[in-house]
């Protein structure tokens, strides 16, 4: 009896090693699929980005849970304004999180950008950005989207550009410029397990939006050297 329950248990111990075995090659396979297919179109220098006329911007807390300004929010908002400067995109869409009044995401952008001197006619808020699924699906089925550069940490991009990617959005990815920060390998972990329960989402589960609603193209107004032109044509006409 004795012999059979320790060959069981061998048995047993056996079974789990290669079902773990299975689960961590698994894991890093799709992690190293999702990283091969978008690398290529990732660019981590600002002017170098490639020019789209409307720029998607990722939500993220404006504070951190002890209480200080988030740095990764800063630096979204940092590389959002200089896009704009540079003319690489003409229209931000600014998508976050806004399930309570008092958590609002895409409005916190839009005032940190106003005070970097981007103009209101220059942003569009999508309120139901709940997850980087839900803001690229809604960028497409609400806002008409179809082509974009998107914008946020370079850890972030490949999760995000191979979602698009899926959903027929043609995108290249801008990593904003970031300085060290204190426990950025806990956010870098965890992107490597949501990359393997994005695929998750898209090829097994088939994940939907939370939200979606009826469609509202983004209006992209012309540069102000654009309008210039424009008015300069009527005049002499």
């Amino acid at each position: 009896m004795h012999a059979l329950l320790l060959r069981f248990f061998k048995v047993l111990l056996m079974s789990l090693g290669a079902l773990l075995l299975l689960a961590t090659l698994l894991f890093v396979a799709g992690n190293l699929w999702v990283l091969g297919k978008t690398q290529a179109r990732i660019e981590h220098e600002l002017p170098l980005c490639g020019a789209e006329r409307v720029g998607i911007v990722f939500g993220t807390s404006h504070w951190t849970r002890s209480g200080v300004r988030n740095p990764h929010f800063d630096a979204r908002m940092s590389a959002s304004a200089r896009l704009i400067r540079l003319d690489r995109v003409d229209h931000l869409l600014l998508s976050g999180d806004n399930r309570t009044r008092f958590y609002n995401e895409p409005v916190t952008m839009w005032r940190d950008l106003r005070g970097r001197h981007v103009r209101d006619e220059d942003m569009t808020l999508d309120y139901a950005g709940f997850s980087t699924f839900d803001t690229l699906t809604r960028a497409r089925d609400v806002f008409g989207v179809e082509r974009a550069l998107l914008i946020t940490q370079a850890w972030h991009l490949p999760r995000a550009l191979y979602i698009a990617d899926t959903l027929g959005l043609e995108v290249t990815g801008c990593a904003v410029p970031s300085r060290p920060v204190r426990g950025v390998w806990r956010l870098q972990a965890r992107e490597w397990i949501a990359r393997v329960a994005t695929l998750g989402d898209l090829y097994v589960w088939g994940r939907e939006p939370y939200f979606l609603g009826p469609l509202e193209p983004l209006e992209i107004a012309p540069r102000s050297w654009e309008a210039w032109v424009l008015d300069g044509a009527v005049v002499e006409e």
